[in-house]
């Protein structure tokens, strides 16, 4: 059934009104739809904003930082050597629950287990279940990191690895390593329906899912048997709105509370509002135009350099980004620990670009520029960006056309490397350069499937960023960084384009929403006044 305009407005209205009286309901105008509940094979913020509210891990961070804190584990030991680590989990830790399934047990080591072993073997029975493309566990190298598993007792779990790791623990902070409950799977897998336990998810988390409609709400409730103590609020609300426009028009009339990816140009009208206040801090991210390396003629240095050279990134900055973002000229941002900024960006040069390109015999070029269908603080507006991108390319005879897809497919596509070039960009997910040099850009992850859709596997640079993940002290790993910066520099890999400002616009009512480094927005611990 086909609602008209007014009805959908109407019945949407109904379901946010749904709260239970007198209850304290927050509304979050997320900005899509998540691809599915299981965090494992998810890379974007909107999925995993969707299920970090469901889901524990064994470590977390802090709220509004990147230090990691206790989780399901209480505490933790590493051995001197860096090889091994022993998680003490909590004890009295409780699922949730649905129609289709009731927790005979509290949380265990069991769970802990089935968590990482579903992503890592693969004749797991979930490893398949929603896709077998575990892009966070696969990218990060964990495959070949970790040695072994095991479960010492009920409450505690071991992990050794096969080389030292410096980003482990934060990795282990982050949203892939969700704990999902094996008593669970194990009863749906009995049942002949796997993919319940990713539909319908069961998690340890401070909310619980009532329901979701796609595109248009997911509605949660407060866990009151929550470890942490029971959240603030009762009812947390996401009304999926695509539309920045619409967005700051629902935050305005109060609609919802908070709001992610404000258009540049509505913050003029969004500060002068005396009901909202705008959060902001230098964003840990990047937004960037990969070539794909493994195509010609971007498999030659020239070409990408020439590419590099006939774009404006000024213009862009200046027109699309209106003062919200700051020129890229490396892949991690200048708020990063081991930032290099004694590189020199490529300079705007329309005369040097068409040389390099007749010098690498390719003086009539026609390629592809993908763009996102999607806002992203480092990416407000790409298809605009396409388009200035494409005329200043023409500038230098080089015939480009701007292709895009949903999202989703937009992801899966780029990831498979059916692009020549594609604009993309990251939000770190750990504070570790790591994350952005090794899962970015590292040969682990240049495979199809994974996140280096610049397919960009090139030895010295790779070297390097492997050796900085197994190194301790900072201060080398800070050294092995900044080589690796110099090398991508030389071998452009990516157009960097920039590094965007996190800006949250939010009603004076919430109390205490604190910006999340990496993008994500959780609301434990989110308060309302009357």
């Amino acid at each position: 059934m086909k609602l008209a305009p007014r009805a959908a407005t109407l019945a949407l209205a109904a379901l946010l009104g749904a709260g239970t009286a007198g209850a304290k309901t927050l509304v979050f105008c997320s900005e899509g739809s998540p691809e599915n509940f299981y965090p494992g094979v998810n890379t974007t913020g909107t999925s995993f904003d969707a299920n970090s509210q469901i889901y524990g891990r064994i470590v977390d961070f802090e709220r509004g930082g990147t230090q990691v804190v206790p989780g399901l584990a209480e505490r933790w030991t590493i051995s001197p050597d860096g090889l091994t680590y022993t998680f003490f989990l909590r004890k009295g830790v409780k699922w949730h629950s649905n129609r289709s399934y009731k927790p005979t047990r509290d949380f265990n080591a069991d769970d802990v287990i089935f968590a990482i072993e579903r992503q890592w073997k693969e004749d797991h029975p979930f490893f398949k279940v929603t896709s077998p493309n575990h892009s966070y566990f696969n990218d990060m190298g964990m495959p070949k990191l970790i040695k072994s598993l095991e479960k010492v007792d009920d409450y505690t779990v071991r992990f050794v690895l096969n080389r030292p790791e410096a980003p482990f623990l934060s990795n282990l902070a982050m949203e892939y390593a969700g704990v999902q409950s094996k008593e669970y799977a194990d009863a749906m897998l009995k049942a002949g329906t796997p993919e319940k336990l990713d539909q319908e998810p069961i998690g340890t988390g401070p909310f619980y899912l009532v329901q979701y409609q796609k595109d248009a709400v997911i509605r949660y409730k407060a866990f009151p048997q929550f470890w942490g103590g029971k959240a603030k609020i009762d009812d947390l609300v996401f009304a999926i709105t695509p539309d920045a426009s619409v967005r700051w028009a629902k935050l305005q009339k109060g609609e919802c509370h908070v709001m992610p990816y404000p258009n540049p140009a509505d913050l003029d009208a969004i500060r002068k509002d005396p009901n909202v206040q705008v959060l902001e801090q230098a964003g840990l991210n990047v937004g960037y135009l990969a070539f794909n390396t493994q195509k010609k003629p971007f498999d030659d240095v020239r070409v990408r350099k020439a590419v590099s050279m006939a774009i404006n990134k000024k213009a862009i900055l200046d027109g699309v980004y209106l003062g919200t973002g700051v020129a890229a000229k490396n892949p991690i941002p200048p708020s990063m620990w081991s930032y290099n900024d004694a590189i020199k960006d490529d300079p705007y040069d329309p005369e040097a670009a068409k040389k390099l390109l007749a010098q690498a015999g390719v003086p009539n070029l026609e390629t592809d520029i993908w763009a996102m269908p999607v806002q992203r603080p480092y990416n407000p507006n790409a298809k605009r960006i396409a388009e200035l991108m494409q005329a200043d390319l023409a500038k230098i005879g080089v015939k480009a056309e701007i292709k895009t897809f949903e999202w989703g497919e937009y992801r899966k596509r780029m990831q498979a490397g059916e692009h020549q070039m594609g604009m993309l960009g990251w939000t770190g997910d750990n504070g570790d350069p790591d994350n952005f040099l090794h899962t970015l850009l590292g040969c682990d992850s240049a495979k199809s499937g994974g996140s280096n859709v610049a397919k960009f596997c090139y030895k010295p640079f790779d070297d390097l960023v492997v050796k900085a993940k197994s190194v301790s002290n900072q201060a080398e790993r800070t050294e092995l960084y900044k080589q690796a910066q110099v090398i991508f520099k030389e071998q452009a890999p990516w157009f960097t384009i920039a590094h965007a400002v996190q800006l949250k616009p939010v009603r004076k009512e919430v109390v205490d929403f604190k910006l999340s480094p990496f993008g994500r927005h959780n609301f434990y611990g989110v308060d309302l006044k009357e």
